[in-house]
């Protein structure tokens, strides 16, 4: 009978013709083709979103070379579209192929390499734009076009990665450098605040301690009218020393303190105590008081 038949897949066409010329199209399914009147399946077209990833070799306005990856996805538009995106091109792919490598190779030598990275929107607007106008009318749409990798020479990545090394080691450095003056800084301002601070302190207890000397001197006068500020003195710088032999001796640290022990170096040693007293009064801005003077 000359019946023959195709089976269609899904989201698929097959065009069928009849002695060389177009007839209809085969929907997907069970078809039946009438190979008696000369009927012949003459090929299929994918209804589906089809990708196409092409690369393409190109230099940057710095001539570096590099490799860009664009991935392009596109469909026939709908069922009106059949025809010509069958027919009016032989190999749809290596047309896109062509418009892509047209488009990178335009595009990208106005770039230095270090905005290729920063700019791929750009060239996938610029590939998807041209690629719109030209591929309509053959019956395809762009649905998107994506830069997807771009690979300069391994000895420019390489160089690229010691530069961006080298900057990070100068920051390093540099942060290093003003932490460490930092760190100097503030213990030069902390040493400076602690002697004067000590400085105060020792100034202090120096004038307590004459005023509680004169306050004793004044004291004990009142008690014993027949002693003189001078004896008084005299007498408290002396038990002063002997408290001071009593706290060295009684001291639990494993020390040894060698002091001339007579009645002459006493007395050598009570006026120069004196003298101590006297100079730290008058630096700590206490008046004299006359009963102390000699």
């Amino acid at each position: 009978m000359g019946l023959c038949y195709t089976c269609v897949d899904q989201s698929t066409v097959e065009v069928i013709e009849q002695c060389g010329r177009f007839n209809r199209f085969a929907e997907p399914g069970f078809n039946c083709i009438w190979c008696c009147v000369g009927e012949a399946v003459a090929g299929s077209l994918s209804l589906r979103i089809q990708q196409l990833d092409v690369r393409c070799e190109t230099k940057t306005l710095d001539n570096v070379f590099v490799n860009v990856v664009v991935s392009v996805q596109y469909q026939v538009k709908d069922n009106e579209s059949l025809y010509p995106a069958f027919y009016k091109l032989t190999d749809s792919r290596s047309q896109i192929t062509s418009y892509v490598f047209d488009v990178v190779r335009a595009t990208v030598p106005k770039i230095l390499l270090d905005d290729v990275f920063t700019t791929k929107e750009e060239i996938a607007h610029s590939v998807k734009e041209e690629l719109t106008k030209s591929m309509t009318s053959f019956g395809f749409s762009i649905i998107q076009t994506l830069v997807t990798d771009i690979e300069p020479d391994l000895k420019v990545r390489a160089a690229m990665n010691e530069i961006n090394a080298a900057q990070r080691l100068r920051v390093a450095a540099v942060e290093k450098a003003e932490a460490e003056k930092l760190q100097v800084v503030m213990a030069a301002q902390g040493d400076a605040e602690a002697k004067y601070l000590q400085g105060q302190g020792v100034a202090r207890q120096r004038k307590a301690i004459v005023d509680g000397l004169r306050d004793s001197v004044v004291g004990f006068q009142s008690g014993v009218t027949d002693v003189s500020s001078r004896d008084v003195l005299s007498l408290m710088l002396t038990t002063q020393y002997l408290d001071c032999i009593r706290d060295v001796g009684t001291s639990a640290r494993s020390s040894a303190v060698f002091l001339p022990h007579t009645p002459g170096v006493v007395n050598d040693i009570e006026a120069q105590v004196r003298n101590g007293f006297m100079q730290g009064q008058a630096g700590a801005g206490a008046p004299t008081t006359p009963t102390m003077q000699r």
